[in-house]
């Protein structure tokens, strides 16, 4: 089941997600349909608050990146929790399918551990680098409540904050459906 992806607005974009405890949803199929939601948008990754869902889940896909270290980079990560950010910050410019068409530079730690369960509910530990460690930073930020736009400075916020409106409004272009942040009632 392909999911309409929640845009810029939506309160669920900025809430922190809950823990899922095994058995309380299907995370199987959960994580078949954001695989598929995912590569219907041409994403590398998708977080459950993108198709508002306030749990604690996120899927990547680097295959799509055409990097030989990304072909094997398909994971699902349930409740997980980033352990340690270590190396040097670098500058990579990201774009998310819940802020469509803006892409701005964010610094990230180049190396993380973390934990999380896959979707047997077996628990792994790893360490991850690169491209690999953005992707994950940036799905595990959308869980958090946090989006790459509140990694800008608060200049570079002010200047997007126009196109922010437009998107909460619906006024932009995909080719994948959307949500949009429900009107508020006076």
């Amino acid at each position: 089941m392909i999911y309409p992806i929640v845009v810029y607005g939506d309160p669920v974009l900025k809430k922190r997600a809950v823990d899922i405890t095994p058995g309380e949803i299907d995370v199987k199929q959960l994580s078949v349909d954001m695989f598929e939601t995912m590569e219907g948008a041409h994403g590398i990754g998708l977080a459950a608050p993108q198709i508002g869902k306030s749990i604690r889940m996120f899927v990547v896909d680097g295959r799509p990146m055409e990097e030989k270290e990304m072909e094997d980079f398909v994971k699902v990560f349930i409740n997980p929790e980033i352990l340690e950010e270590t190396g040097e910050e670098w500058p990579f410019e990201e774009g998310c399918l819940s802020i469509p068409n803006i892409r701005e530079e964010v610094l990230r730690n180049a190396k993380l551990r973390i934990r999380y369960f896959d979707v047997d509910w077996n628990e792994h530990e790893e360490e991850f680098d690169g491209m690999k460690a953005r992707i994950i930073q940036h799905e595990y930020d959308h869980i958090e409540g946090i989006l790459f736009t509140d990694h800008l400075t608060p200049f570079k916020r002010r200047m997007l904050k126009g196109k922010l409106q437009n998107i909460s409004k619906g006024k932009m272009s995909v080719d994948y459906r959307v949500a949009l942040p429900a009107k508020k009632s006076l």
